[in-house]
C-alpha cells in the first residue's frame, strides 16, 4: 500500500499542476536513499548473521553460495535481460512520445517499470518475513518522483499503473509470510539467511542507484529461494 501510495501521490501531484522536482534535488534525494539502502542492507545482513565466529563464517559463506549459484540460475532465465528489455521500452516510449498517447501507453510504462524493479521483490519478501520494510518505502519515493515525470507526457493512466503494483507486491508478501511461517519449524536459521541475502541484495541496488557500480540485481533473484535450502542441507 505505501508503494502504491507513492505512486499516487507523484501523479497526483504532478496532475494538480505542481512541476517535477527540480535536477539537483532529484540528485540529493538519489543520494540521501542510496545511502538509506546502504544502511538498511548492511543492518539486515548483520542482523541475520549471528552466533559463535565458525557459524558466522558459515552462514555467510551459505548466503555468498546461494547468491553465486542463484546468479547462474538467474542468467539461464535471463532474469536480467528481462529487466532490460523493459527499461528499453521506457527509453523508447519517452524518447519519440505520441502527440496524445492512448490510456494503455502510460498504464503500461508505469506498471512495467515499478513492477519489474528488484527492489520489488526484495521489500516485498522481507516485509512478508518480518515487518514494514525500509526498502519499499524508498521504492515508494523513487516511483513517485518517478511517476511525477511521467504524467506530463502521458496523463493519469500512469496513476492507474499503483494498482498492479499493489496487487503484485501484495501477492509476494503474502507468499513471503507463508513461506516464513512455515520455515521457522525448522531448528535451522532458514529464515536469517533468506534475510540476510535479501540485505546483500539490497546493498547491490543501493550501488545501482548512487551510481557506483552496475549490478544484474535481476539475476541474483532465485538466491532467496537456494539460501534456506543450502541451510538446511549444510545444517542436515
Amino acid at each position: 500500500m505505501i508503494n502504491a501510495l507513492g505512486i499516487v501521490a507523484g501523479s497526483g501531484a504532478a496532475l494538480v499542476g505542481r512541476r517535477p522536482i527540480a535536477a539537483r534535488m532529484q540528485n540529493i534525494l538519489r543520494t540521501a536513499l542510496g545511502a538509506a539502502l546502504v544502511w538498511y542492507g548492511l543492518k539486515l545482513t548483520w542482523l541475520s548473521i549471528n552466533g559463535s565466529l565458525r557459524q558466522v563464517c558459515q552462514q555467510f559463506a551459505t548466503v555468498l553460495l546461494a547468491m553465486s549459484l542463484g546468479r547462474l540460475l538467474g542468467r539461464l532465465l535471463r532474469l536480467q535481460r528481462l529487466s532490460n528489455r523493459v527499461g528499453q521500452y521506457a527509453t523508447r516510449a519517452l524518447a519519440a512520445p505520441a502527440a496524445q498517447p492512448p490510456f494503455s501507453a502510460g498504464f503500461m510504462l508505469g506498471t512495467a517499470l515499478f513492477c519489474a524493479g528488484p527492489l520489488a521483490v526484495l521489500g516485498a519478501v522481507q516485509e512478508g518475513l518480518d515487518d514494514l520494510s525500509p526498502t519499499l518505502v524508498v521504492k515508494a519515493l523513487i516511483d513517485g518522483l518517478t511517476a511525477m515525470s511521467f504524467v506530463s507526457t502521458f496523463g493519469w493512466s500512469v496513476l492507474v499503473s499503483a494498482l498492479p503494483v499493489l496487487a503484485l507486491e501484495g501477492a509476494l508478501i503474502r507468499a513471503a509470510g507463508w513461506a516464513g511461517a512455515w520455515l521457522r519449524h525448522s531448528p535451522f536459521p532458514l529464515v536469517d539467511s533468506i534475510a540476510a541475502t535479501d540485505g546483500l541484495l539490497i546493498l547491490s541496488v543501493a550501488f545501482i542507484v548512487l551510481e557506483v557500480r552496475k549490478i544484474a540485481v535481476a539475476d541474483y533473484l532465485p538466491s532467496l529461494a537456494l539460501a534456506p535450502f543450502l541451510t538446511w542441507i549444510f545444517h542436515k
